[in-house]
């Protein structure tokens, strides 16, 4: 079968993590083992899974394990498993290629951090899995047949750019690693993972609660170095949190502890028990299609599915662990789970603990929920739209920045306790970035009476606030939708009458010059020092979710705005003078096109005609001279 002997390079992405693998500078490099034994403990879960789905396939789950073998001599460590093993295709899928987008920024961000504390945290934001092996292999040999193929496949690679993959016989079912040991002396000093005592004390400690025996030793004295027993089906004060800390880097091949442990259990009707984490940081796939959510369905201990998205909502698919059902059949199907009573019971009960539970770090650990929204708020802003039976829990989570404290954010609840005696809105107004809300026209008159208005910055913040009408019985108000008025029952005034008045013709008429651009001109009461903005009605689509929806591929219709004119700002009382004493009428439409092109710009927006408005400016700057 030689001939049939490949030499293969990695994709380009798997081959700098290698690079990193090789040169990490990770220190506690015990963990390639834990992640070999997660991996094999995954491939024994999933054939005894195919087991119970295929009747036809031929396979012995009757003596399911993990078995590791230490060679001193040759310093070779070998984890083997009888599991549901590898064709050719997936060997080199899933090892030759890291398959997931946003993998190659994540590697750019590790290759420019100088701060080894920094580049361990960004290697801890997906899964290396395998790779972990060189930090410690000079050379790792994998051989491996899937359940029900005949033919098996052996791969080898030393970790520098490429690898070799040949077919082999007389595999048993299952896959073999082994880790061809760097020299004892190597830099780093690192432990001997060609010593059974070592071996011994790093299952202990990483992989107890693996649920199927890890067994190590000769055919006369073999021994089970796991208790195997499941963490969840424990009480909680049997388990002490570097147990906890441990399974949770199981299931979710993150590197960093977790930030809350959830450990739940139910009885009645419908027993279940529950074991969920909350990362510490959001993995590099939060807001990829293809990301994969953490929850793991269990039934009566046997592994029944990951990535379970019955379990939990899309907004909360951050949250890792596994949830073990009692009265489920075993060969239950997705379709079947979705529309499950129980389970839809037990995704409300588990949805209102993790939210109840980040409610508490809010009050109990402030910094732990500062961290928390930081690297999830994004993601449970979504909640709002998707899940309306939990709103005002998600409202009272919500954490945006706000002119009140440029370092701080805000929850709502802090606003509205610190809203002027009077004020019956909350305000708010959303944009691309802080400093351009900041700048913006719109915040004129709310910076000078001191009313505080949130920043809403994020994608998902056009959404939401749309659908949310209200806080705690005050109204959520745009400071660029509809009419704003600040000086309230002052607008009644005689003056203000007057200067309606006195502005009418020039509106009416710049309504109708402005007509494709813009629905009606008037008067504004929400800026100091700007001539003009631009404002949209109070139920109209803002121009950034007219962007988000187009580039979505959604054919919306474009919405006409309002052009409000500042009626004490030189510019604008110079314009009403000229239209007064019949100015030049080209001069006249100019300025008024000059105007509207002005407002557009300072929010940010774009000019339909950018080399005609430059032209009118420049004739109009030529004049001044």
């Amino acid at each position: 079968m030689g001939d049939r002997t490949e030499t293969l390079e990695f994709q380009a992405e798997a081959r700098q993590l290698l690079q990193l693998m090789v040169h990490s500078i990770y220190s506690n490099k015990d963990i390639f083992l834990r992640e070999l034994i997660s991996n094999a403990s995954d491939a024994l879960d999933k054939l005894r899974l195919e087991s119970l789905i295929d009747k036809d396939l031929d396979v012995d789950t009757s003596d399911l394990h993990i078995e590791l073998d230490v060679d001193p001599e040759q310093r070779t460590l070998t984890v083997r498993d009888n599991g549901i093993g590898m064709s050719r295709d997936e060997v080199v899928n899933l090892i030759g290629t890291i398959a997931r987008s946003g993998t190659a920024e994540l590697l750019r961000k590790l290759k420019e951090s100088q701060d080894a504390a920094a580049s361990r945290e960004l290697i801890g934001q997906f899964g290396v899995g395998f790779y972990a092996t060189f930090m410690v292999a000079d050379k790792v040999t994998l051989v491996t047949r899937r359940a029900g193929q005949s033919e098996g496949t052996r791969w080898e690679s030393a970790g520098e750019g490429t690898y070799v993959i040949e077919p082999v016989d007389d595999v048993p079912q299952g896959t073999s690693v082994t880790v061809h040991l760097k020299p004892e002396d190597s830099e780093d000093r690192l432990h001997d993972y060609a010593a059974e005592p070592t071996i011994r004390e790093i299952v202990k400690r990483y992989s107890d609660f693996i649920a199927w025996p890890i067994r190590m030793g000769t055919d006369d004295e073999t021994q089970t170095l796991n208790s195997m027993k499941a963490l969840w089906a424990r009480s909680r004060d049997e388990v002490d949190e570097a147990e906890y800390h441990e399974f949770y880097k199981h299931v979710s091949h993150d590197w960093a502890d977790p930030l809350e442990i959830i450990h739940m259990r139910a009885e009645g009707m419908f027993e279940y028990e529950a074991l969920l984490f909350i990362p510490s940081h959001a993995p590099f796939d939060l807001f990829l299609r293809e990301g994969r959510r953490g929850v793991q369905l269990y039934v009566k201990r046997v592994f029944i599915m990951d990535d379970c998205d019955a379990l939990m909502p899309n907004y909360l698919r951050f949250v890792k662990g596994v949830v073990d059902a009692h009265d489920l059949s075993l060969n239950i199907s997705r379709e079947i789970l979705q529309q499950d009573r129980q389970i839809q019971v037990v995704r409300r009960r588990l949805v209102k603990k993790v939210l109840s539970t980040v409610k508490d770090l809010m009050t109990i650990h402030p910094e732990r929920y500062r961290t928390f929204w930081n690297e999830f708020g994004r993601a449970v802003k979504e909640g709002l739209i998707e899940d309306p039976d939990n709103q005002e829990l998600l409202l009272d989570l919500v954490s945006v920045a706000s002119t009140h404290d440029p370092d701080q954010p805000t929850t709502l609840r802090q606003y509205v306790e610190r809203m002027k005696e009077g004020q019956k809105d909350i305000y708010y107004m959303t944009g691309e970035s802080r400093s351009m809300i900041e700048k913006s026209p719109h915040m004129e008159a709310f910076h000078t009476k001191g009313y505080e208005v949130l920043l809403l910055t994020d994608p998902v913040d056009e959404v939401w606030v749309e659908r949310i009408a209200q806080f705690d019985g005050k109204p959520l108000q745009s400071i660029a939708k509809g009419q704003v008025d600040l000086d309230g029952a002052d607008d009644a005034t005689p003056e203000r009458e007057q200067q309606r008045n006195d502005f009418t013709p020039l509106l009416t008429w710049l309504t109708g010059k402005l007509s494709d651009q813009v629905k009606e001109v008037r008067l504004s009461s929400r800026l100091t020092t700007s001539p003009a903005c631009v404002v949209g009605d109070t139920y109209d689509m803002t121009p950034t979710l007219e962007k988000m929806y187009r580039a979505m591929g959604q054919d919306v219709p474009p919405v006409k705005r309002i052009l409000e004119l500042n009626p004490t700002h030189p510019l604008v009382t110079g314009l009403r003078q000229a239209h007064e004493g019949g100015a030049d009428e080209k001069t006249l439409a100019e300025t008024a096109e000059l105007l509207y092109g002005m407002a557009l710009l300072a929010e940010g927006g774009e000019l339909s005609d950018p080399a005609r408005f430059t032209r009118l400016l420049a004739d109009r700057l030529a004049r001044t001279l």
